[in-house]
C-alpha cells in the first residue's frame, strides 16, 4: 500500500508529469482532474481515498460507473485517468501495488462522425452572412476557417492575429502536444478573413488595444471562447434550418475531412493536414466518405431500384 497519506499532492504530482512529460493539454488535464476527483469522493463514501484503495475498492468504482449510465468514452477515460494514476504512484515508489490491474478497459464501438454535406455547410455560411455587423464577419470568418483549413477550435481561438495580417496562404498551426503543421487557406476563407480584420478593432475590449489574439473578447482570457462560438453556431445552424444537434466545431473540422476525401484527395494528405499522428485516426473518415458515397449512387444512378 501507500507509504504516505492523502492522496491531494500525489494528483497535483501526476497531473504536473502529464503536463511536463507527455505535453498533454490544459483540456485533457482538467478532464483527469475531475475523473480522479470523481473517483476520490466514491471512494470517501467508503471511507478511503486513492491512496488507501485496494483492487476491490478500485474496481466497485469502476462498476459505479457503468452503473451510472455513463457513455463508454466517458467511462474508458475515467478508468485510464485512475490507471495511469496507479502507475505513475508504482513508479515514484508512493505504492507497491497496482490496485487497478485487474480491471479490463470497457470495449469501445467505432462510431462514425457526424458529417455535413456541401449544401449544408454552404447553408450555414450564408446564415452567418446575413448576420448584422462585425458579429456577422467574425461568425463567418471562424466558418471559413475551421471547413478551410480543418482546424481544431482550440486551434482556431488560440491564433494570434500576427498569424493572418498579411494574407499568408497556410497558417503555422500549434496543435496537440505543442507540435506546427502548415493548414491550408483558400481564397474564399483568406477574403472572409481581410473581411473581418477590417471590423475587428469592433470586438477589442476598451482599455486592451494591444489584444494579441485573432477574436478578442472581455471574456477569461482575452479571447472568444469556445462555448461561446458554439453558441453562436448553433444560431446559425437554427437560422439555416439544419438541427443544430448536427452541429458543432468538431463537425466542421469532420466536414473538412470527408469532401476532401470526396474529392480524391490522398489520406496521408488528409492525415498532415488535421494533424493526426496516427493514420487510423485519419481512416475513418473513409468510412464515412465511402457510405456517402454508396448513399449518393443507390439515389441518383439510372439503375438504382428502391426495395
Amino acid at each position: 500500500m501507500l507509504k504516505v497519506s492523502g492522496a491531494g499532492a500525489q494528483i497535483e504530482a501526476f497531473l504536473e508529469m502529464m503536463a511536463v512529460e507527455r505535453a498533454a493539454s490544459p483540456h485533457t488535464l482538467s478532464a483527469y482532474g475531475r475523473d480522479l476527483a470523481d473517483a476520490e469522493a466514491f471512494l470517501a463514501g467508503r471511507g478511503l481515498d486513492l491512496n488507501r484503495a485496494g483492487c476491490t475498492d478500485v474496481e466497485a468504482w469502476f462498476e459505479d460507473l457503468s452503473v451510472r449510465g455513463l457513455s463508454p468514452a466517458t467511462a474508458a477515460r475515467r478508468r485510464a485517468a485512475v490507471r495511469q494514476f496507479y502507475r505513475f504512484g508504482l513508479g515514484e515508489g508512493w505504492r507497491t501495488d497496482d490496485p487497478a490491474r485487474r480491471v479490463e478497459a470497457p470495449k469501445r464501438g467505432r462510431s462514425l462522425p457526424k458529417v455535413l454535406s456541401r449544401a449544408e455547410v454552404e447553408a450555414i455560411l450564408a446564415a452567418a452572412e446575413a448576420a448584422d455587423g462585425a458579429g456577422g464577419l467574425r461568425l463567418v470568418c471562424m466558418i471559413e476557417l475551421l471547413y478551410a483549413s480543418g482546424l481544431r477550435i482550440s486551434e482556431l481561438l488560440a491564433l494570434p492575429v500576427a498569424a493572418l495580417e498579411r494574407d499568408p496562404a497556410f497558417l503555422i498551426v500549434r496543435g496537440k502536444g505543442g507540435k506546427e503543421r502548415l493548414a491550408p487557406l483558400n481564397t474564399t476563407a483568406g477574403a472572409a478573413v481581410q473581411a473581418y480584420l477590417a471590423a475587428r478593432p469592433a470586438h477589442v475590449p476598451a482599455g486592451d488595444k494591444a489584444n494579441p489574439w485573432l477574436f478578442p473578447s472581455r471574456g477569461k482570457g482575452g479571447r472568444l471562447s469556445s462555448r461561446r462560438f458554439a453558441q453562436l453556431l448553433d444560431q446559425a445552424a437554427l437560422d439555416a434550418g439544419i438541427d443544430p444537434a448536427r452541429v458543432s466545431p468538431h463537425v466542421l473540422r469532420h466536414a473538412f475531412a470527408t469532401h476532401l476525401l470526396e474529392g480524391g484527395a490522398d489520406l496521408r494528405v488528409v492525415q498532415k493536414l488535421l494533424g493526426h499522428a496516427d493514420i487510423a485516426t485519419t481512416q475513418i473518415y473513409t468510412h464515412v466518405a465511402s457510405d456517402r458515397l454508396r448513399e449518393l449512387v443507390h439515389r441518383a444512378h439510372p439503375l438504382a431500384r428502391t426495395g
